[in-house]
């Protein structure tokens, strides 16, 4: 009995060990390296170019710096950029896992240069600018994503009208963000590569990562994560929020996704239930659907402009 009681014991550390050791991997705030490392995350030379052409745009802008105080008080960055040509149409981006605004910089320059619209691009919780010391995976952000919304609204007036658009743990923002009761202003949302809920996610990338199982690890990490973050994995579900959109929703994925499985869009889109859209780009890898296909990926997405903004 002493044996087996040592034994509980043990794994019971064990377990409780390597819930503090993935919270602070994946959760906490902190360089992300294996991002970096990633083999699947890669750039291929080609595709470096046309990042170093937007970095060259991005720092050619001058951005308005704006703010905003949480709900749980964090102070929150922004850039924001006024169109071109006077227009009431602005877009809210929200940017991907340990990145920062600017790495949404390729989709600014198309919406501030083709698509003659004002952007706002906020540092999540978390990343680049903005406070806090967690990442919510978008679970948190949706809350600030609609306080982003009405600052929009009270800044730019009652007639503004607002499209979501947000890459990887970007688009599962807005895709919670979506499931939320929206202002009348925001028109529609595009989802690009993400991924039905934080438990999906972190399942997938235990297997991928470490070939191991979620349970018990992934269960004690939740735990962990719920008491010093606030959120448990299982309700960070843009699966659910998506059954409760009210705003048409444009779901994007490459074919060749291999950090965010395709199948999960195909489940995304099936429960949604406002008006919908699904694009596959064959070929592309993680976040790089318009890289890969920019003519069939930009036309869809006019399109999808067109016929929900005035």
């Amino acid at each position: 009995m002493i044996y087996l009681l040592i034994g509980l014991i043990v794994v019971t550390l064990l377990i409780v060990g390597a819930s503090f050791y993935f919270y602070n991997f994946a959760i906490a705030r902190a360089e992300k390296v294996f991002i970096q490392e990633d083999p699947d995350l890669q750039m291929t030379p080609e595709l470096d170019q046309c990042v170093k052409s937007d970095q060259k745009w991005w720092a050619d802008q001058t951005f308005e710096d704006w703010s905003l105080i949480s709900r749980d008080k964090l102070h929150l960055h922004g850039y924001y950029l006024s169109a071109k040509v006077a227009t009431r149409q602005t877009v809210l981006l929200a940017h991907g896992y340990s990145g920062e605004a600017s790495i949404m910089k390729e989709f600014a320059r198309i919406y501030h240069e083709q698509y003659n619209m004002n952007i706002l691009l906020p540092d999540a919780r978390g990343h680049g600018k903005s406070e806090g010391k967690y990442i919510g995976f978008g679970w948190h952000e949706r809350l600030d994503y609609l306080d982003w919304i009405n600052q929009i609204i009270k800044t730019l007036g009652d007639d503004v009208e607002i499209i979501l658009h947000g890459v990887s743990m970007g688009a599962a923002t807005v895709m919670m963000t979506s499931g939320e009761t929206l202002p009348k202003q925001v028109k529609a949302t595009i989802a690009d590569c993400g991924y039905t809920s934080v438990k999906d996610e972190l399942t997938y990338q235990m297997k991928r990562m470490y070939r191991l199982p979620a349970f018990p690890i992934l269960n004690a990490t939740s735990w962990l994560t719920k008491i010093r973050a606030g959120y448990s994995f299982s309700e960070a579900s843009a699966l659910n929020q998506v059954a409760k959109a009210s705003v048409p929703i444009l779901f994007v994925h490459g074919s060749d996704d291999a950090f965010v499985p395709t199948e999960m869009v195909n489940r995304l889109y099936q429960a949604c239930t406002s008006e919908k859209q699904l694009l596959i780009i064959e070929g592309a890898g993680h976040g790089l659907a318009n890289r890969t296909d920019t003519k069939l990926y930009q036309n869809k997405v006019r399109h999808f402009l067109d016929t929900h903004l005035n």
